[in-house]
């Protein structure tokens, strides 16, 4: 339903509208949102936290900041709760929870409201005039598994802040970790849906209910309501951390996150996606997907949603057709929606759209391993096979002026084509790599661009394709494509590959998927800048 990054996907209908939140972790804006009118066709809005008042993402780690949002609407305001993660290494999960709200999901967003840093995955429970705040508590405890449950605690609307003590919810026999809950209430039950069995193949979706808030709560006895856990097989792996929404017509839908991996339990490149499964009920009350698994194909909703002055079909406007190439001119004022920065929101400091009208300066930032200012403007890889383009035009003056494309992953795993200087100050074009922070730069296949250089600046169209496990770069200078560099992995770029482990303790997660952008450096400190005047993903069916 949304290809590449999109996961924790929380979903709410407001009258025919739906809509739908992913998690962004260290990329600005925090908070990712799509609307849909049929849960077919899916318009990108950006994201809600687009300003350093509403997400500080400054020294984030690699797969931390902005963990499983929820989103949620009572008394015509939208409730968006989310974890800002500053720490998850060691036994330890630092993840202060904030709530920003608004009357509409375009914005503005209110300022954050702390909650508590007792856990993670936060999310919002509406029953009545009463509000709910339920979360992971997490437990740093050497031998107590990093759980202590659940627990609910009351959240006064009116104040925007939490009242009372909380309490612990009563889990299922055998419940051990288990996260991403959320609560619902369909006549005497209230449903609790949890993601068990961690965020990989064992990933789950399981439905418990009781006949009080706080349980105890009954765990389905027909298992899992989604998993792929026994059928590596399947196309979509890692079912798991999932939504209910209820069209106008009754029909039951999950949203949860899948991915898509190379072979058998193999690297996942684009990282965790959303996407949608019918929901039936039971006559004895208990929801239910049909076959229990991830499905590639689903019946389309009977209860599509219409305009209501054409009585045809919606789509918004920029849902892209399938296979179709997407083109930035950079002719806006601001950035498009699919576009995302790194740690750090598209401020005029360091990146501007009308310095050079119809073009993105981009000026340089720290290295690739700080956690601090980096200039890097990206976008999702949404497909198994697919293609990047930018022309960009750049001075370097140094060795320390670097500009170009990247395939990047985190601070430990990217790929880049860059334009650089030489020790003589001639420019030259490069790629250089990083693998679990190992560094390689290919000098010895650079490529002398002093010949097409005019008053030291150089124009050049750069490129990335990615074939499944298989990454290529090429470039032209004007007479014609030709490639640089060998292929490289692009599983490097995988969120298993990413996963480090040292002793049963987590050292790296990986969270994000692949990403393809433009990426500055200046290692001088001065900004030093690059324009970029035309990029295009291309996504193939």
């Amino acid at each position: 339903m949304l290809p590449g990054s999109h996961p924790d996907p929380s979903i709410v209908r407001v009258g025919d509208d739906y809509y739908l939140a992913t998690s962004t972790f260290e990329w600005c804006p925090g908070v990712r949102l799509h609307h849909s009118r049929d849960l077919i066709h899916w318009e990108a809005l950006g994201g809600a936290l687009d300003g350093p008042t509403g997400l500080d993402l400054t020294g984030c780690p690699d797969s931390a900041g902005v963990w499983a949002p929820h989103l949620s609407h009572v008394d015509g305001v939208f409730h968006l709760v989310y974890s800002n993660v500053s720490t998850y290494t060691g036994g330890f999960t630092d993840s202060p929870n904030h709530l920003v709200t608004a009357s509409s999901i375009h914005g503005p967003w209110s300022d954050p409201v702390p909650l508590h840093a007792r856990g993670f995955d936060a999310s919002l429970f509406h029953d009545g005039q009463d509000s709910w705040l339920v979360n992971l508590v997490h437990d740093w405890r050497p031998g107590h598994g990093g759980s202590a449950g659940l627990e609910a605690t009351r959240f006064d609307r009116a104040a925007r802040a939490l009242s009372g003590d909380p309490v612990r919810l009563q889990l299922p026999s055998g419940a051990e970790w288990i996260e991403g809950p959320n609560l619902y209430r369909a006549g005497p039950w209230y449903y609790l849906l949890t993601a068990d069995g961690g965020t990989g193949y064992d990933h789950q979706v399981t439905a418990s209910r009781s006949r009080t808030l706080t349980g105890p709560y009954e765990r389905d006895p027909n298992g899992a309501l989604i998993t792929a856990r026994h059928r590596p097989d399947l196309p979509l792996q890692k079912a798991g951390h999932g939504s209910l929404v209820t069209t106008p017509a009754g029909e039951s839908y999950l949203a949860y996150l899948v991915a898509r991996p190379i072979g058998r339990h193999g690297p996942c490149v684009l990282g965790r996606e959303t996407a949608l499964a019918p929901v039936t009920w039971t006559s004895d009350d208990w929801p239910r997907v049909p076959t229990g698994e991830p499905a590639a194909e689903i019946p389309a909703p009977a209860s599509r949603a219409t305009d209501r002055t054409t009585g045809e079909e919606s789509c918004p406007p920029s849902t892209p057709a399938p296979g179709a190439a997407v083109h930035d001119y950079f002719d806006d004022a601001v950035l498009g929606t699919r576009w995302s920065t790194l740690r750090r929101p598209a401020a005029p400091d360091w990146l501007s759209l009308t310095d050079r009208p119809s073009h993105l300066r981009i000026r340089g930032g720290r290295s690739p391993r700080s956690l601090v200012g980096p200039s890097l403007v990206a976008q999702r890889v949404t497909a198994p096979r697919c293609s990047f383009e930018a022309t960009m035009e750049y001075r370097p003056a140094g060795f320390q002026h670097l500009a170009g494309i990247t395939a990047y992953y985190n601070t430990q795993n990217w790929y880049y084509l860059y334009a650089t200087a030489d020790d003589d100050g001639r420019p030259v074009l490069r790629t250089a790599r990083s693998d679990r922070g190992d560094l390689t730069v290919d000098e010895a296949g650079s490529v002398p661009l002093d010949g097409i250089a005019h008053d030291g600046v150089t124009r050049l169209r750069l490129g990335c394709e990615v074939r499944g496990g298989d990454l290529r770069f090429h470039y032209d200078t004007g007479s014609g494509r030709r490639p640089i560099g060998e292929v490289y992995d692009a599983t490097v770029l995988s969120d298993e590959h990413a996963q480090e482990l040292h002793g049963g303790q987590i050292r790296a997660m990986g969270f994000t998927g692949a990403f393809v952008g433009l990426w500055v450096w200046d290692l001088s400190g001065h900004g030093h800048h690059a324009d970029y005047d035309q990029a295009t993903f291309h996504a193939e069916n």
